[in-house]
């Protein structure tokens, strides 16, 4: 008992440190994901000599750390932003991965001597990007979103096929004819189980009388952890089913989805921030000058080769222009997952691991400064960043049920199309009204005279017969204009 004070204590001060970290790294330019490395191996053996070294248990934290994450980057994504780089996305996680771990292998193989066994782990171990480190730094640069699209599904479909070729190498079991069609029947499997459990979430959401709003996105994160778990039991991939589940749900029309979310990107940090702070303090810096030649010959390996090579082979298809192709080959960005995959062999005791997860350490320290830094820099030379995409609507819902009835909050952004808008111009459906605008701080009760702005916050109470098509109403307008019926624009994707 005397030492749960000390560790209450201990863990509050490295998540209050961890979230000042933030600033300081947008001030400095440096990713955030390193500074919470640094905390980690300031604590351990070579700092304030906290020993840790058990690679079953960091295994077991980051994978569900990984859940978590990968959770929360498919509750904030926008289906609507990342549909169009729906084959390009499913490309890199599947086809790149592939032709990733082919390269990488082969050219450790020869460059460094290692047995095949343990290059292809290498290779395994680097071809898939970090959900974490894209969705922290992607989401910052204004660039197109198909480049946005493209990488963030990538980011969070390609950790299920990584991790199946991990743990089958790892696993040292004599490859047969059937593996195909084993990691095949895991992903599917993983997609399914993912789209039922993300639909029956959502059902019973919609239709459930939570007693409070927090309640919310408790149980919509629980729906994504248990996606996982019911992946898991099948023998699907667990990853995918979570990643999968979240996208579902993330998009749906669920009660107080702006406070899922908000929760689901709060849950997001504190799991990046404990498994980098873990993967550091598990780190030891004596052993990586060992690991920092075949570390960066790795690194020179995936960014120059391998990485660019399975980019142009996974959106051959697609004919994408040049430029995008030569970024998303730079912005394939490396960070916890493969120090966490490395695990997997170390904890089987595979001979070569312990050198695999510390030049995994090396790397992703190097490729993180080096490519996060450079990202928007590139971005500008490539001539990207024009069409970045506009600020969405706002739009949450709260139900009203012993009236049957639900309050819809919306709030008009930059380039909103909803600006200059009379109230009669909305058209709202039967059932459905403006009851309250908040502009500039002050509330008032619009009239038929009232013209929207920019910056206005509206609430709108429907029936709950009438609250999708008076959502779709709204997001019509915002995106079309008061002739959005006129122009084809529906709201309803």
């Amino acid at each position: 008992m005397s030492d749960l004070p000390v560790l209450l204590g201990i863990g509050a001060g490295v998540l209050l440190v961890a979230v000042l970290a933030v600033r300081v790294s947008v001030r400095l330019g440096l990713p955030s994901l390193l500074l919470y490395l640094a905390i980690g191996v300031g604590l351990g053996e070579s700092g304030l000599g906290i020993q840790f070294s058990d690679p079953e248990l960091t295994q077991s934290l980051g994978l569900a750390a990984l859940v978590l994450i990968l959770a929360e980057g498919g509750l904030t994504t926008r289906w609507r932003a990342v549909r169009p780089a729906l084959g390009e996305g499913i490309a890199l996680s599947t086809i790149a991965v592939v032709v990733s771990v082919g390269i990488t292998g082969t050219a450790l193989h020869y460059l460094l001597d290692f047995d095949w066994r343990l290059a292809l782990l290498w290779g395994a171990v680097l071809a898939s990007t970090d959900a974490a480190a894209v969705f922290s730094v992607l989401r910052t640069l204004k660039v197109t979103k198909r480049l946005v699209g493209s990488l963030e599904l990538e980011s969070g479909l390609n950790d299920a096929p990584a991790y199946i070729a991990v743990v089958v190498l790892a696993s040292g079991d004599t490859l047969t004819w059937s593996l195909p069609f084993v990691v095949v029947y895991e992903l599917l499997a993983g997609a399914v189980i993912g789209i039922v459990l993300g639909l029956a979430g959502a059902y019973a959401l919609r239709r459930a009388a939570l007693p409070a709003t927090g309640l919310y996105p408790l149980a919509t994160v629980a729906v994504c952890v248990l996606a996982f778990a019911c992946a898991q039991f099948a023998h699907a991939s667990g990853l995918l089913a979570t990643y999968v589940a979240a996208l579902v749900l993330g998009n749906m029309r669920l009660p107080h989805r702006d406070d899922t979310r908000s929760f689901a990107e709060g849950l997001g940090w504190l799991a990046q921030i404990g498994l980098f702070v873990l993967l550091g303090l598990f780190a030891s810096p004596s052993r990586l000058l060992d690991a920092v030649v075949p570390g960066l010959v790795a690194g020179a390996v995936v960014v120059l080769l391998a990485r660019p090579v399975s980019v142009v082979l996974a959106v051959l298809p697609s004919r994408m222009p040049w430029r995008e192709q030569v970024f998303l080959s730079w912005a394939g960005l490396r960070g916890a997952v493969p120090i966490v995959l490395a695990m997997i062999p170390l904890s089987k005791h595979v001979p070569g691991a312990q050198h695999l997860v510390d030049g995994v350490f090396v790397l992703v320290i190097v490729l993180t400064l080096v490519q996060g830094g450079t990202l928007p820099l590139l971005a500008r030379r490539l001539g990207l960043s024009a069409g970045a995409h506009p600020q969405e609507l706002e739009v949450d819902a709260a139900p009203l049920d012993e009236l049957n009835a639900e309050l819809i909050q919306v709030r008009i952004p930059e380039g909103s199309k909803l600006h200059g808008v009379y109230l009669p111009e909305l058209r709202l459906p039967d059932g459905a009204t403006v009851s309250l605008v908040v502009r500039a701080g002050r509330g008032f009760t619009p009239v038929r005279e009232t013209r929207l702005r920019v910056g206005d916050q509206l609430l709108v109470v429907t029936t709950q017969d009438a609250r999708d098509a008076a959502e779709s109403r709204i997001r019509a307008v915002d995106r079309a204009g008061r002739f959005a019926r006129w122009r084809g624009e529906t709201g309803k994707d």
